[in-house]
């Protein structure tokens, strides 16, 4: 059991490996889907809520990373429309 469990880990834990955001939306949405049924033990809905607070977390962290690209991108873009050249004598 513990094993399948630290398998999943590895779209979160691991930092070599690019974040997969839509793997771990879909691994989120199966264990509130999971959760939801009330058909699992305590100790596995537990496991199920730690698990998704890890991967809830990473999700909102890799979200603020891309609005941050996007922000940064958006600002040189202004800098770009606002830059003028000098003007010649």
């Amino acid at each position: 059991m513990h094993s399948n469990h630290r398998g999943n880990r590895s779209v979160v834990k691991k930092k070599t490996k690019a974040f997969d955001f839509e793997s771990a939306l879909a691994e989120l949405e199966t264990l509130v889907d999971r959760m939801e049924q009330g058909e699992t033990s305590l100790e596995a809905s537990l496991q199920d809520f730690e698990r998704g607070i890890e991967l809830t977390r990473a999700c909102q962290a890799a979200l603020q990373e891309a609005e941050q690209k996007v922000q940064i991108l958006l600002d040189k873009d202004a800098e770009a429309v606002d830059f003028e050249p000098p003007a010649e004598s």
